[in-house]
């Protein structure tokens, strides 16, 4: 991918825009281990995860989510 300057990106559509925000957190999630956590950060996420296993139907699986956001634009 090259280089986007901020008014390049403005000029995308949204849904050209949302793909680039997926494929830079694709980029990210390669590679875990680079991403550093606060303690509250991790903290978050184990009551997230709690609340998801005492109600593990509360909630949007991410494909839907996605496809809810992607209608949007």
């Amino acid at each position: 991918m090259g280089s986007f300057a901020k008014k390049d990106i403005l000029d995308l559509s949204v849904s050209e825009r949302i793909q680039l925000v997926q494929d830079i957190w694709d980029s990210i999630a390669q590679v875990p281990e680079s991403v550093s956590l606060t303690e509250e950060e991790k903290a978050e996420l184990d009551r997230r995860l709690d609340a998801y296993h005492n109600d593990s139907n509360a909630g949007s699986p991410w494909l839907t989510v996605r496809e809810r956001i992607k209608s949007r634009a």
